[in-house]
């Protein structure tokens, strides 16, 4: 409890517009932006061709390795694709994190964020 109680205090003394107005608060969320944006439409991109394109063409129909079309390569490509990007995304999320960590240290110290 007297954990809790203490990171409570810890919050309170904190002031938050002050550090949302931060350069360096300001560096992460353009950092963030500037990573998880073009990723997400990737994505979306990626994720919603598939069906788009097997309902309005036939580009996918087309034999690739024997009697597997394109169709199931495209598929599974999603899986790998999928994987990819949250490997990528949680090693990103680890440097986040570490700046998230010097703007806490900076709040506390008071310094010129």
């Amino acid at each position: 409890m007297a954990m809790r109680d203490r990171s409570f205090e810890e919050r309170a003394a904190m002031d938050y517009s002050q550090i949302v107005q931060s350069s360096s608060f300001q560096h992460l969320m353009r950092e963030k932006k500037n990573f998880i944006l073009p990723f997400t439409l990737f994505f979306l991109v990626f994720y919603f061709a598939l069906p788009i394109l097997t309902s309005y063409s036939n580009v996918l129909n087309a034999s690739a390795i024997g009697p597997i079309s394109w169709a199931w390569v495209f598929a599974f490509a999603q899986f790998i694709m999928t994987w990819a990007l949250c490997t990528i995304y949680s090693k990103r999320a680890a440097k986040f994190d570490e700046i998230v960590e010097r703007i806490k240290q900076e709040a506390k110290e008071g310094g010129n964020m």
